[in-house]
């Protein structure tokens, strides 16, 4: 059995290559380096798992707070009464908003957010990058816009809606939340911190770590100065982690949708970037990804901070490869399925699992000739025999938890070599 790596599967992320041995900064752009340092030397414990409540957020983040370099406010509340806060830094001229966890199961970016509060509050005084974005900008974040959807670790509200779908009529007091803040400080810029679907590859190429947008202010996806300054800041995130993400970044869809946030943040004119966090092998937690979100956003707000980005080239956002969606996790080609005993049959299959990024909770998706069907992973098992388990009712098929033991033989005794899933 060999693992197949074609053009869309996920090739497993060489080890990144870590900043520190870089031997000049002058070598690169702000802030590749400095990014991984304050990712490293400020990450703030208690958020080791991807999965965390607003108490359990909030309370890891306490410490920062002591700093008078920090403020914090309260926002409004949630439908079931937890808090929605706002977190400040800096006093310059030029206005930034960042927001996360608008879905509750996405938060990577929050994880991030906090490790850039804690530095903001922790570090000397002679951090000449820190100061920077202190004098020329004021930072607003809200790092867990939907706290409800947080606590059960679900996409919705309490109510069942999508506040990313809310900016129309800001129905929901998590969308009214963010349209307000946007408005009282009249954001010039904002940074829309998601993360996107595991199952999303570049075209002709592995898996995304990043996906990155600007996204369009209209039907005719146009560029106007806002969405413009929003494209080179991007295209600055886009060369800053090339040297660690290579293929593995893409670009966002950009067709307009009406409802969403970061649409009509670009129509009231804040340059809004969105930030896509997709999977790493290795990385079920997200740790790495949240890492390269710190280097990814201080890299852009230094750019900001000094106008950098007027005069950055967008070649690197505009050639990135678009998002493309895999329908499976993984493939077993070329082998014959055994169902309890019965004679062999020639039949490839597809795997999705129920958690992507943990691979947990496998389940079967289509069974048979998958020869150009594309997935994350895909497994070469040529004359090889698939051990398949049945169900309760003697069957096999698409949604059921999938229980199965490659082996080298039809005999159920013979040599296992790979297996997935077990009954309860």
């Amino acid at each position: 059995m060999r693992l197949i790596r074609p053009a869309w599967t996920l090739c497993a992320l060489p080890l990144l290559a870590h900043p520190f041995a870089v031997p000049a900064a002058a070598q690169e752009p702000c802030c590749r380096s400095a990014g991984w340092e304050v990712a490293e030397r400020y990450r703030v414990e208690g958020l080791d798992d991807r999965r965390f409540t607003h108490e359990q957020y909030w309370k890891a983040l306490a410490p920062a707070f002591d700093s008078d370099r920090i403020g914090l406010t309260r926002l409004g509340e949630s439908l079931e009464g937890r808090a929605i806060n706002a977190v400040t830094l800096g006093s310059g001229p030029v206005t930034v908003l960042l927001w996360s966890q608008m879905h509750g199961d996405e938060s990577t970016a929050s994880m991030s957010l906090a490790d850039l509060v804690n530095w903001f509050a922790s570090a000397p005084a002679a951090d000449t990058l820190r100061q920077t974005l202190a004098d020329r900008l004021t930072i607003t974040m809200i790092p867990m816009l939907n706290p409800d959807g947080a606590e059960r670790f679900v996409r919705e509200n309490r109510v069942g809606i999508d506040i990313n779908r809310d900016a129309r009529r800001t129905a929901t007091p998590e969308g009214r939340i963010l349209r307000g803040v946007r408005d009282s400080i009249e954001a010039d810029f904002g940074f829309n911190l998601h993360d996107q679907g595991t199952r999303t590859a570049g075209e002709d190429g592995p898996v995304v770590a990043i996906a990155l947008l600007a996204p369009a202010a209209d039907e005719e996806r146009s560029w106007g100065p806002v969405r413009q300054s929003a494209r080179q800041v991007a295209a600055v995130i886009a060369a800053t982690l090339e040297p660690d993400l290579g293929q593995r970044m893409a670009r966002y869809d950009d067709e307009f949708t009406p409802r969403a946030f970061g649409d009509n943040m670009q129509l009231w004119g804040t340059s809004t970037v969105l930030i896509e966090s997709g999977l790493l092998a290795g990385d079920p937690q997200k740790q790495e990804l949240r890492k390269l979100n710190v280097v990814a956003l201080l890299s852009a707000l230094h750019a900001i901070a000094t106008g950098e980005y007027e005069d950055h080239s967008t070649e690197a956002y505009d050639e990135l490869p678009m998002n493309l969606s895999l329908s499976n996790d993984l493939l077993l080609l070329g082998g014959e399925l055994i169902l309890g005993g019965g004679e062999p049959i020639r039949a490839d299959v597809a795997i999705r699992y129920e958690d992507a990024v943990a691979r947990t909770g496998p389940r079967y998706g289509e069974i048979g000739d998958l020869a150009d069907v594309a997935a994350v992973d895909t497994l070469d098992v040529t004359e090889m025999l698939l051990h398949a388990e049945p169900g309760s009712d003697g069957t096999i098929r698409a949604g059921e938890a999938a229980v199965l033991t490659v082996r080298r033989g039809r005999e159920a005794d013979s040599d296992p070599v790979w297996s997935i899933g077990k009954r309860d």
